[in-house]
């Protein structure tokens, strides 16, 4: 089965783009769901994050304070490769086990052939390319990500700037891409992009059996 993965700086539209290719039947992996699952109530990852960040992370009800980890993250740099070195083997070994799943599914069924959207914000920042075949960047303009962000998370413009500077460049991304979509415009044309890319992805899934 062909694995992709989809990245692309924050405010690109990774979630409406996913959405689009499970419209399709193609099965998702998002990263970013699995790191909340992960971070859950009394889980041993969220006991993980207590230890190295004290309790104040921790709300009265058990729950991970995230907007206040996240301020501590931004602010130390240090504290962030603490966070990265609890989750990211976690987060690798449920990408591995989900592709599992898919992969098992696949062969029990009478169209083996197909591909897998993995859905990895920091796909280059965390080296898990190497679970992926191939690399599918998504790219918008800095301000339209800037208004997007605005506008779904409340954010001021400071924190979203810092926010994109701390992540590598559309520039890098782009020279480690296999595909491109560029998500300026309106959802139709969002739309055609992914269709196109969906049949070029069945073709070269076909192609691998």
């Amino acid at each position: 089965m062909l694995k992709i993965g989809l990245t692309g700086g924050i405010g690109s539209g990774k979630t409406t783009v996913s959405d689009l290719f499970e419209k399709l039947e193609i099965p998702v992996i998002d990263t970013d769901i699995i790191a909340r699952e992960l971070v859950r109530k009394n889980t041993q990852v969220l006991k993980n994050i207590a230890e190295h960040f004290g309790d104040t992370v921790i709300s009265n009800n058990g729950e991970l304070k995230r907007q206040h980890l996240a301020s501590i993250v931004f602010k130390h740099p240090e504290k962030k490769q603490q966070l990265e070195n609890i989750l990211h083997p976690e987060i690798r070994e449920q990408i591995k086990h989900k592709i599992q799943i898919i992969e098992n599914n696949r062969q029990q069924s009478s169209k083996p052939e197909g591909y897998c959207i993995v859905v990895i914000p920091l796909l280059f920042e965390t080296g898990f390319d190497d679970l992926i075949d191939r690399t599918l960047v998504l790219i918008a303009d800095e301000q339209t990500r800037v208004q997007r962000i605005k506008k779904r998370d409340n954010r001021n413009p400071d924190e979203i700037y810092s926010i994109i500077r701390s992540q590598v460049s559309d520039e890098i991304r782009l020279k480690k891409s296999d595909d491109i979509i560029k998500n300026n415009s309106n959802i139709s044309n969002l739309e055609e992009q992914v269709l196109q890319l969906h049949e070029k992805y069945s073709h070269l899934a076909r192609l691998a059996l």
